[in-house]
């Protein structure tokens, strides 16, 4: 099995959505762009991507939705090196109608009570929805690591809340730990880095909004 030794994960730059929330009464989530502020956040994480990965080669994953899109363009990865694909797995959370911005914002004070994971929103999706399928993703991934030929660096670009979904996945956070944590900035990348134990670790960790309980008495994550 060829392991990639680095699996990158970036959150788009700063869309109009970002910016100004309100846009989302008017366009589709996956058609909002990304703003002047956002481009430049892309090309910052392009100059960092391109240092990383050098002359080697990446399979990269890209979410559909347009921001992802114009982020990746953004990032001037050399063509003849980089094996890109559109991946639907990896796309935001669905938030259902947002044009009644008034039940959008119930439903966010709702959220934050009954838990960002297990609530789904009318319409939509919940995060444990996400969850499933990024899992049937990471089964994808492990499969075509069989390959002998496989790139040593992966590269996925997607959105905050799938970038902690991903990690929750791979790494066996408990839920509790999901909850405890923000997301990335706009334009942020985590690596995940094979060891010499053959095992993948964070290279940084998530922002920790709070310290989360364990389930239970001897629980081992």
């Amino acid at each position: 099995m060829a392991q990639p030794r680095r699996i990158v994960l970036l959150r788009h730059g700063e869309s109009q959505g970002n910016w100004d929330d309100s846009v989302y009464e008017r366009v589709p989530d996956h058609a909002l762009e990304l703003t002047d502020k956002g481009k430049r956040q892309a090309e910052v994480a392009g100059e960092h991507l391109r240092q990383v990965f050098g002359t080697e080669r990446v399979s990269a994953y890209v979410s559909p939705y347009r921001r992802t899109h114009q982020t990746f363009r953004a990032l001037a990865l050399d063509p003849s090196r980089v094996r890109v694909r559109e991946e639907p797995r990896l796309r935001e959370q669905d938030w259902g109608n947002w044009q009644d911005k008034a039940d959008v914002l119930r439903q966010k004070r709702s959220r934050d009570t009954y838990g960002h994971f297990f609530y789904r929103f009318a319409q939509g999706e919940s995060g444990a929805d996400v969850y499933d399928r990024v899992g049937a993703f990471l089964e994808s991934l492990w499969r075509s690591f069989e390959k002998a030929d496989h790139p040593p660096n992966v590269l996925l670009v997607t959105h905050g809340l799938t970038m902690r979904l991903f990690c929750m996945r791979w790494l066996h956070w408990t839920v509790a730990e999901f909850e405890s944590l923000s997301n990335p900035g706009n334009g942020e990348t985590r690596e995940l880095l094979l060891g010499p134990d053959r095992r993948y670790h964070l290279d940084r960790p998530f922002e920790r909004w709070h310290t989360p309980e364990r389930p239970f008495e001897g629980w081992c994550a």
